[in-house]
């Protein structure tokens, strides 16, 4: 079901530069399905102008990945890719660029204004419920998020709200929104809804086959990268401690009141009292299902068809993968940069009387070294080519089985809520996360205690019962015992072994001067926590489209950001002339977006 609805827009007093929109719509008379009505007031209406918004988004779902990884620094282009996503991955993108489409974030926005616009919100039922207000959330959470990933990848965009049904209203010059407008815009725009539909989505059950639950947005979690992202430009605390808490909000009552969202005990590790260093230890899986349940790692995706005929099929599994449809000849691969940081941890083995432990080796084969995720979603081969029988070496990301593309999880809504927690000036409650993983018995004990009465008080508001939430324990591990309360590790342990008993992976109390010890600053911890999360975000979230912008958040937060984006990204290339470029372009953060047309970018 296909909606093309138009465009909208909104005269913002602050904005100082408007620009016309009529470039970024197609003026044809089979866009607009509704102009003739006052009001959505019915549910075939509602349900199909809300199918419509999911339509559009396919067209972004590959370039919300792409965007993200090829730019970053732990993926390498092959020899295979092709010529618009080298020059991505180069920063030379022009106004042709397959992956350079204004057009299609516009078409999902102008969807959604149309519905925001329309829906008749005053409208109950027999039980005076309001009938179409979860449909009214949900559709301004997608466009916040619309809204988030254009700003995030123009750096300033044509802002638009109101829709437009004329040729002559598309002509007309609208502001212009960088990142921290757009975000205190969609705050400002969603939380009022926070409340009430922060946890009620629409009721539609299966769409062609995909759990409909899948498919939503959830508002506090999108208000939580608002709010994080609006935090790493203005550098204001309280914004960090806003972002930590919707996240909270939504592990809170992502199952509903008095329910549980836990980390899970998910994870690879090497048998315990193994010395060959061949038998590993699975506990449940790290891939993100999409079979609907109380502990899903999965929280959003955007399906996509399965067949090219059908119009919006993802290639993610032809670019990172060997298929006989691209002849086993993939174009993107892990990059020298990704498998140094895996092959650094130090991989904590318990051993059998769950006290002692022993290092993996750091010179193992198959990426097994340091982190086993790096191993666990990418295995390499070979197949012989059927003509000629050339052997061609063959790659599989576990990560791309699946024809739909993922875009929240678990894991990053509890790995941003500790980037906002340490930000806010709570290093360790962000390092717990990390480590043990939390309840409030870690909370009261392990926490607390270093920080003021009113910081302590303000920590109790993350309530994860003790009783709901436990910790996993080396004894567990050892005799791979579970149980369903049993539920909450640390984040580094779902790849790197036991992390509470890894005396590489300790928090800085103190450090020792002249032959005493001295605390620690602030500022120190939190600086080396951010590493930590940094480096657990490119362990956890490898290839699946992040890292671009996570690097970004944590540049935007150094006193030199220019630096920090080029030091990092250019790391994927090593030591050559083309690092050195990367490196060079990025200094100028007017490079770390894309232009088009001279009508959005960063110089507008």
């Amino acid at each position: 079901m296909t909606m093309k609805l138009l465009c909208a827009a909104f005269f913002i007093l602050h904005s100082s530069f408007f620009i016309s929109c009529a470039n970024f719509f197609e003026q044809e008379s089979d866009q607009i399905i509704y102009a003739d009505k006052e009001h959505l007031n019915n549910a075939t209406d509602s349900i199909y102008s809300v199918t419509g918004i999911l339509n559009k988004l396919q067209a972004l779902a590959d370039r919300t990945v792409l965007l993200g990884e090829v730019r970053g620094d732990l993926t390498s282009i092959t020899n295979e890719a092709s010529s618009d996503l080298r020059d991505v991955a180069l920063f030379q993108v022009d106004d042709d660029n397959q992956y350079n489409v204004p057009r299609d974030y516009y078409a999902v926005i102008n969807n959604c204004n149309y519905f925001i616009a329309h829906a008749d919100t005053a409208l109950k039922n027999n039980r005076n419920e309001y009938i179409f207000m979860k449909e009214y959330a949900a559709v301004k959470a997608i466009r916040a998020w619309t809204y988030l990933q254009l700003v995030l990848n123009y750096g300033k965009v044509p802002f638009v709200t109101d829709p437009i049904l004329t040729k002559q209203d598309a002509e007309k010059s609208y502001p212009t929104y960088d990142l921290q407008a757009i975000c205190e815009y969609f705050t400002a725009d969603l939380l009022p809804l926070a409340e009430r539909y922060g946890r009620e989505y629409p009721g539609y059950g299966t769409i062609r086959g995909n759990d409909a639950r899948f498919l939503w947005f959830p508002i506090n979690v999108v208000l939580g990268d608002l709010y994080l992202w609006q935090a790493s430009v203005s550098g204001n605390t309280e914004q960090y401690r806003q972002a930590a808490l919707r996240y909270y909000q939504y592990i809170s009552e992502r199952n509903g009141q008095n329910s549980t969202y836990p980390t899970g005990i998910n994870l690879y590790t090497w048998t315990p009292g193994n010395t060959t260093w061949t038998g590993l230890t699975a506990f449940g899986s790290l891939s993100a299902s999409e079979s609907y349940m109380n502990n899903s790692e999965l929280i959003t995706m955007i399906p996509c068809d399965s067949t090219r005929a059908e119009g919006n099929y993802s290639e993610l599994r032809n670019l990172f993968n060997s298929t006989e449809e691209n002849n086993y000849k993939y174009s993107l691969t892990p990059s020298q940069r990704m498998e140094e940081i895996s092959a650094a941890q130090w991989h904590c083995c318990v051993g059998t009387n769950a006290t002692s432990v022993i290092y993996a080796p750091k010179n193992l084969s198959m990426h097994r070294s340091g982190d086993l995720r790096l191993w666990r979603s990418w295995s390499e081969g070979y197949t012989n080519d059927k003509a000629t029988g050339e052997r061609i070496e063959t790659q599989l990301i576990s990560k791309y089985s699946t024809r739909n593309v993922h875009v929240y999880r678990k894991m990053m809504v509890y790995l941003r809520m500790a980037e906002a927690l340490n930000m806010a000036g709570y290093p360790r409650m962000a390092f717990q996360i990390l480590s043990t993983g939390l309840n409030n018995d870690v909370i009261v004990n392990d926490v607390c205690p270093y920080y003021s009465q009113s910081d302590s008080t303000w920590l109790r508001r993350f309530d994860f019962p003790t009783s709901r939430y436990e910790i996993f324990t080396a004894e567990a591990l050892v005799s791979m015992r579970t149980t369903n309360a049993m539920n909450t590790i640390g984040v580094h342990t779902r790849g790197s072994g036991y992390t509470p008993f890894n005396e590489y992976y300790q928090f800085p109390d103190s450090v020792e001067v002249d032959g005493q010890k001295q605390a620690v600053p602030l500022a120190t911890q939190q600086e080396y926590v951010s590493q930590l999360l940094l480096t657990e975000e490119a362990l956890e979230f490898a290839f699946e489209g992040t890292r671009y912008y996570d690097v970004m958040r944590f540049a935007l937060r150094s006193n030199n950001p220019g630096q920090f984006m080029g030091d990092v990204i250019s790391a994927r290339a090593g030591s050559n002339n083309v690092a050195e470029d990367i490196r060079s372009k990025l200094q100028n953060q007017d490079n770390w977006y894309l232009k088009w047309n001279g009508k959005i970018g960063p110089n507008l």
